[in-house]
């Protein structure tokens, strides 16, 4: 449980109420750099699970859940801010809740879960973790995006839409496979 790469994530969730506090108190450049932080973790927590074989159920259920309490928290902030708009807060927040329901009726219902990202998740995460970054990117001043956030907030809308409905049809063929045994 206690793998360098579980302690890594388990760091990530500890950041997310610094971040919050930053946003909180309108200090954008310590969240950008925070959150960046953060980020980097998701990436690095992964490659060393794989690296150091130290994959773990634990780590498979974990590392999502810092993921998306990270990005829901940014998000609901960001929009409570009006620096993001809140339909795609809305549609963020939606998602992962929904993907965290079908994942727990899955598990009632069915049975053993295997926690697996798919490759449209990842494209997903990578979305969001960039498209709020540049949000807290542009509210600190470091960059001017603003030409660049409407059609980015567009693109990442798709990405959660095609990913929701993904994970909706991954695991409704895979209770439909399950059954039919």
């Amino acid at each position: 449980m206690f793998t360098l790469p579980n302690i890594i994530t388990i760091v990530r969730i500890l950041l997310i109420p610094a971040i919050a506090f930053l946003l909180l108190d309108h200090d954008y450049k310590l969240a950008f750099a925070v959150f960046i932080a953060a980020a980097a973790g998701d990436w690095l927590d992964g490659f060393l699970a794989r690296r150091l074989n130290q994959i773990s159920q634990f780590g498979a259920v974990l590392d999502p859940v810092a993921d998306k309490m990270t990005m829901m928290t940014v998000a609901l902030l960001q929009a409570a801010q009006g620096m993001l708009p809140v339909w795609l807060a809305v549609a963020i927040v939606l998602r992962d809740a929904i993907i965290v329901a079908g994942a727990i009726a899955y598990r009632f219902v069915v049975g053993h879960i295997e926690m697996a990202p798919t490759r449209l998740s990842k494209i997903n995460t990578l979305l969001e973790f960039g498209v709020l970054a540049l949000v807290l990117a542009e509210a600190g001043k470091l960059v001017e995006a603003d030409a660049w956030l409407t059609p980015l907030f567009l693109l990442l809308f798709a990405s959660v839409l095609i990913s929701g409905a993904h994970y909706v049809w991954v695991w409704w063929k895979k209770g439909a496979e399950r059954g039919q045994r």
